[in-house]
């Protein structure tokens, strides 16, 4: 009996193990962070984040130009792709609008 709670611990362990090393949020504030750094531009926010094969996907909102008034800025969305330990493997911008701009 003693065999099978052992048996159990351990592999409970290597499930643990198995286990991301960057949780969601750790990816977008790390895909923020470097972006910024990057680009010079400040990061408005996070719209998305998405578990890939190689770690991690991040758009993110970025201020490019800021106007008067505000409602006529240009934001842009950046696709950030990070690995598994929160490394910048690329970044894309992928679309640039007006802040008041509706969705397509």
């Amino acid at each position: 009996m003693a065999e099978q709670s052992r048996t159990r611990t351990s592999s409970t362990a290597t499930r643990k193990r198995k286990t991301p090393a960057m949780r969601p949020g750790d990816a977008a504030r790390g895909a923020a962070e470097v972006l910024q750094s990057l680009i010079s531009h400040r990061v408005e926010g996070v719209s998305a984040v998405r578990r890939t094969e190689d770690g991690w996907c991040v758009e993110a909102e970025v201020l490019e130009l800021a106007r008067v008034p505000d409602t006529t800025s240009l934001l842009a969305t950046y696709e950030v792709k990070l690995d598994e330990q929160g490394e910048l493997l690329e970044y894309l911008r992928t679309r640039r609008y007006r802040r008041g701009a509706a969705d397509e």
